[in-house]
């Protein structure tokens, strides 16, 4: 069977020499039926292999569960790779930031108050030896030496960024390798991290979007023979919500690009196609302030969020060409895409009112977190007496990650994590008056020491000083809204606070489209119970990719969590995307 070797002078396959020219594209980014497209498209810009990372918090949502089904199905992505003639380098982590949800690492490890993640911590590395025992074996048979498309197998990533424990390491390693894994494993790290974050024995690799030339000499001067190998070659960026939609220059990339292939570089381009984080996928950043990541994942890559190809894709077609065969067939054209259209949503149900619908309580003397109830995503209901009427000052040790606070039904303010909010100051009517704590889950950090990210409220909870004790905790993972009743709403006025809002609309053929809610301020969209993402007024996007195999012909059912007010009842679907774009 072939088997990449990793020879003093490059990679050889078959005893040929191989140079590696690959892109990012992420399965569990991308709607299931669009997968085959989204990988002849590779292949048509002159990719010989993808990369593709695997998020252990979706496939293992609780402990000694694994799922291999619908768009976490693994396995039929490989197939379907391989039947376009592409290799694969895949990338199981554990750990795997990719501004992904904590990284790929299951929240249900955060149980576990003082685990040390990504360590030799047993508690950790025993959940990563259950992982990689139900991972492995269906994905061995796809090995290159099984006759597979994987060629090579990342060991964790960008270690070097979060610590130096080589012996850490070395255990991942000696798992993989228990587990059946014979193909070379790699690392990948920053310049600047190659030391610390590389093993012995075990390829490096580098990471970087720009000065080129300096990256690949802090790489041979840690690794002095073997191949050249850039593994995240960043030609775009990622957004934030409250920030600006990054760009990058399709010339200057593409030059860049150049440099890497003349210098007999492999390379894998982050992101070929960057794809979409649906419903509550998103990560974050924390390096002194919390920053979450938006909906939208559309990285200014080659191939945009609908899978069309952009400024970039023949720009890099063109500089490919000049070192590998690209396939003689005409650039893919965009894909037809839904005429502009609007619906009404008249029908609404409360979430303060409907909550025992969506979920359960728990009754405890301190507020619990999200882990400790056994829940990844979505939002918790914290509600709780408040003593005598007057003056009030509620005070809140940590807010992970956004608090809208209401007392008797009524909103009385929002504390949130990214702007260092502890207190609100309001007016309790009466003893006894009843505290609800409505708190969002915005995205777990995926990079950095802040990965230890528990979500609701966190620490002591205080009014006047005083604890407040005798708390009611209420998952709502949001995962099932079929529970809810609707009724209908008044036109003039749109309910105020958090309500679910529901309408249909007639489409006669499906298509890409995007779903715009001017006029709406913060939440999160579903259309035929596919769970969208959430879309915020802050911007920069003002509009969420709507895949084409969700919808129906005919009806579709349309449901949005607003969780503040909208000055309208309306939405539109529409042909063209608004992630805020600016001029390169």
């Amino acid at each position: 069977m072939p088997r990449l070797e990793v020879a003093a002078d490059g990679f050889r396959l078959d005893d040929r020499p191989l140079r590696i020219i690959s892109g990012g594209l992420h399965y569990f980014r991308i709607h299931p039926e669009q997968w085959a497209d989204r990988l002849r498209k590779a292949r048509l810009m002159g990719l010989n292999t993808i990369e593709t990372y695997v998020p252990w918090n979706l496939h293992s949502p609780h402990p000694g569960e694994f799922r291999l089904d619908a768009g976490l199905d693994l396995p039929r992505f490989l197939d379907l790779a391989a039947a376009e003639g592409l290799h694969v380098l895949l990338r199981p982590g554990p750990y795997i930031c990719a501004e992904w949800e904590g990284g790929g690492l299951p929240s249900w490890l955060l149980a576990d108050e003082d685990i040390e993640l990504r360590s030799r911590d047993p508690r950790y590395l025993k959940a990563v030896d259950g992982y990689l025992a139900a991972l492995l074996p269906p994905v061995l048979p796809y090995l290159s030496t099984h006759g597979g498309p994987i060629l090579a197998v990342q060991l964790e990533n960008e270690y070097g960024a979060y610590g130096d424990d080589s012996g850490y390491l070395e255990v991942l390693a000696e798992l993989l390798h228990r587990h059946g894994v014979d193909v070379p494993l790699f690392t990948c790290d920053q310049p600047s991290d190659l030391e610390r974050g590389g093993l012995d024995g075990v390829l490096r690799t580098v990471n970087l979007g720009s000065r080129v030339d300096a990256g690949l000499a802090a790489l041979r001067t840690h690794q002095p023979s073997g191949p050249l190998m850039c593994s995240e070659f960043w030609i775009g960026w990622f957004d934030r919500w409250g920030g600006i939609h990054t760009t990058r220059n399709a010339a200057d990339a593409a030059a860049d690009l150049d440099r890497l292939l003349a210098a007999g570089a492999s390379v894998n381009i982050y992101m070929f196609h960057g794809g979409t984080n649906f419903g509550f996928t998103n990560g974050a950043n924390d390096k002194g302030t919390y920053r979450p990541t938006a909906t939208s994942y559309d990285y200014d890559a080659p191939l945009d969020e609908a899978g069309d190809p952009g400024p970039k894709y023949a720009a890099f077609r063109e500089v490919i060409a000049r070192y590998a065969p690209v396939p003689e067939e005409p650039l893919p054209a965009p894909a037809p895409k839904l005429s502009a259209t609007t619906a009404e949503l008249t029908a609404c149900a409360g979430l303060l009112d409907q909550c025992e619908r969506l979920g359960s309580t728990v009754h405890t003397d301190r507020p619990q977190t999200m882990e400790q109830l056994g829940q990844s995503f979505g939002f918790i209901l914290y509600e709780t007496t408040l003593p005598a009427a007057g003056p009030a000052i509620l005070r809140i040790a940590q807010v992970g990650d956004r608090a809208q606070v209401f007392v008797d039904g009524q909103p009385v303010g929002v504390l949130a994590r990214e702007n260092h909010e502890h207190a609100l100051t309001f007016h309790i009517p009466r003893h006894g008056a009843h505290l609800a704590v409505l708190v969002e889950n915005q995205g777990r950090v995926n990079y950095g020491q802040g990965m230890h990210d528990r979500k609701g409220l966190l620490g002591e909870v205080t009014v006047n000083a005083s604890p407040l004790d005798a708390w009611y905790s209420r998952p709502l993972p949001l995962d099932d809204l079929g529970r809810l009743s609707f009724t209908a709403s008044e036109p003039a006025s749109p309910p105020v606070g958090p309500t679910f809002h529901r309408g249909h609309l007639d489409i006669e053929q499906p298509a890409d489209g995007w779903i715009a809610l001017d006029g709406w301020t913060k939440g999160h969209v579903w259309i035929n119970g596919f769970a969208l993402g959430r879309y915020w007024s802050r911007g920069p996007q003002t509009t969420l990719y709507v895949p084409a195999p969700i919808l129906n012909a005919g009806r579709n059912e349309i449901t949005v969590l607003e969780l503040h007010g909208a000055t309208t009842r309306t939405v539109e679907l529409r042909g063209t995307p608004d992630l805020g774009l600016l001029e390169d």
